[in-house]
């Protein structure tokens, strides 16, 4: 398992692991692009100004991680796990009953988690507030080794997709990208296709997945934290085979981006841009393959304690970021390049959460809802289309 890999060991111990990173003097001098490894091992191309970012929100991390230590000396350990402080993604609302100093630390902890968990405290903050710790009390022990042993050697649509996407599964990693590694992703997924018929497996998965175990270190762990947000945070049917509940998304984000950024919208549908282009990928991986991974894990941060509402947020952000690149595009084409070139250079976490909190405006969890509501007979008829005409080719070629 992850925890006792041999090769490399990936736990994040927070003041040792933060390293100033230190390009060249050449490098320097020539503005080349540099290489280096992230926290967590991916290896990363930049220009000495995206080092230069790094190295500023790495301090921000140690400031952070002291802000973390401090409110668990005056308040007590594990105190954000008090029962008053409730999950946001379980929809459970503050009353008004609630103690004063109840709801000061939910109002602390909400601010605390959208400047980042250090990464030391990161799975066990993660495990309990995203509701993983929750839904694995409801199961004997055994259930995560049971299971693995129960469908050990099984094969399915689902397990033949896992192993094709194995390999493909950020490649060139020091550890995802080995033997080991690739057994410990299979048996995190196929674990959950058996566990949940309907998903069985999407391509997608495999990313967050990784991601998962890379900040988990347990499979265990990973596998109830991708529980949790299969079957509590994202959208249902999100990860079906017809991808009804992402396709949802896409409608969504669309009216969104119209009401929050109408200038961008206007000239997107003038140039026939659909943003599903960029957006699905975003929603169904959950930004691991196109942020770099820390940007990806502090978004995951406001993620499992927020919900899915957090995506929006971001995803409107990458556009609002780069407003008047995309307004001065001619071509699908330009619009795909600034955004995947943004996305992929977003070392501040703080600039993008900033812009997607603080620019982007307010939207509630149930304002949402409804849009989703409004949007699913739409995409529904679409599909049921979709199938008819398929299965009307498919007759055809048989006869």
């Amino acid at each position: 398992m992850y925890q006792t890999q041999s090769k490399r060991e990936f736990a994040i111990e927070f003041q040792p692991q933060i390293h100033i990173l230190r390009p060249s003097i050449h490098s320097r001098r020539a503005n080349l692009v540099v290489k280096f490894q992230d926290l967590y091992g991916f290896t990363v191309e930049g220009n000495v100004d995206d080092v230069n970012i790094l190295n500023e929100v790495r301090e921000k991390v140690r400031q952070q991680g002291r802000v973390w230590w401090a409110l668990e000396a005056s308040k007590g350990a594990n105190w954000y796990l008090q029962p008053q402080v409730s999950s946001l993604t379980e929809g459970i609302a503050l009353k008004s009953s609630l103690k004063l100093s109840n709801l000061a630390n939910a109002i602390t902890l909400k601010r605390l988690i959208r400047k980042g968990i250090p990464p030391v405290l990161r799975p066990k903050v993660w495990f309990s507030l995203s509701g993983a710790a929750k839904k694995k009390s409801t199961v004997p022990d055994s259930y995560y080794s049971d299971l693995s042993k129960a469908v050990e050697g099984k094969v399915t649509a689902a397990t033949k997709q896992i192993d094709h996407d194995l390999p493909r599964t950020f490649p060139g990693h020091p550890w995802l990208d080995t033997p080991e590694g690739h057994a410990a992703l299979r048996r995190v997924l196929v674990g959950y296709s058996f566990r949940d018929s309907d998903v069985g497996y999407c391509q997608g998965l495999n990313y967050v997945a990784a991601l998962l175990l890379l900040v988990m270190k347990t499979e265990e762990d990973a596998f109830w934290m991708l529980s949790v947000l299969l079957e509590n945070v994202l959208v249902s049917d999100c990860y079906t085979n017809n991808l009804s509940g992402c396709h949802v998304e896409q409608r969504v984000f669309q009216d969104l981006l119209v009401k929050k950024c109408p200038r961008i919208a206007t000239h997107l549908e003038e140039l026939e841009f659909d943003v599903s282009l960029v957006a699905t990928e975003w929603f169904l991986c959950l930004f691991s393959k196109s942020l770099p991974s820390e940007t990806t894990l502090r978004v995951w941060d406001v993620l499992f304690y927020e919900g899915a509402k957090v995506l929006f947020h971001v995803a409107l952000a990458i556009f609002k970021m780069k407003e008047d690149e995309l307004l001065l595009t001619h071509h699908v084409g330009d619009v795909i390049n600034i955004l995947q070139k943004t996305t992929h250079h977003l070392f501040d976490p703080d600039e993008l959460l900033t812009v997607a909190f603080d620019k982007i405006g307010s939207m509630t969890t149930n304002t949402i809802s409804k849009e989703r509501k409004k949007q699913e007979p739409a995409v529904m008829a679409e599909l049921d289309q979709r199938l008819r005409r398929l299965n009307s080719i498919k007759m055809d070629d048989e006869k």
